[in-house]
Order: structure tokens, then sequence, then C-alpha cells
């Protein structure tokens, strides 16, 4: 049996200022310097657009996906089916 290199399908490199710009509380100092967050395993820190989505949620369609059946619940289902549908 041979060991097969893996190698990247693109020719693009992760940039890490690139990413650590996508999570807000990332751009805080602490004791002088950028905050480094290396709890994980307890909290893991969330990127804008996970926030903007949970707002939007949260104050517009907050309710029980798949048990509700009034208006809220109907559209929180139908955001969580479309985001299934998406990552799928």
């Amino acid at each position: 049996m041979s060991a097969t290199a893996i190698r990247p399908t693109t020719s693009r490199s992760l940039d890490p200022a690139q990413i650590r710009a996508q999570f807000p509380i990332l751009q805080r100092q602490v004791n002088g310097h950028p905050l480094t967050y290396l709890d994980s395993a307890n909290t893991a820190q969330k990127p804008q657009a996970v926030i903007d989505a949970l707002v939007q949620f949260y104050t517009r369609h907050n309710a029980n996906v798949a048990r509700a059946v009034h208006t809220l619940g109907e559209e929180a289902t139908a955001a969580y089916e479309a985001v299934r549908g998406r990552i799928a």
C-alpha cells in the first residue's frame, strides 16, 4: 500500500487576518494585545454572518421549528429547511 499525497483543489491560501476579521469579538484588545481565544472546547466564537442570522431569527421568526402550526412556526420551519437545503 502506498501513501498518496492530498493536494489542495484550489490555489487560494488561507488568510488568517481575513478570517479573523469575520469574528467581531476577535477585534478586542485584552491587556493591550489582540484577543486570542483558545477555549473552543467550551464555546466557539461566532462570525458576523452567524450573529446576523441569529438576530434575524430572534427578532422575526423565534418559534419552534417543525412543531408549531402558527405563522411564526411556519416561517421558522421554512427558514430552517432552506438552510438545510443549501448546506446538504
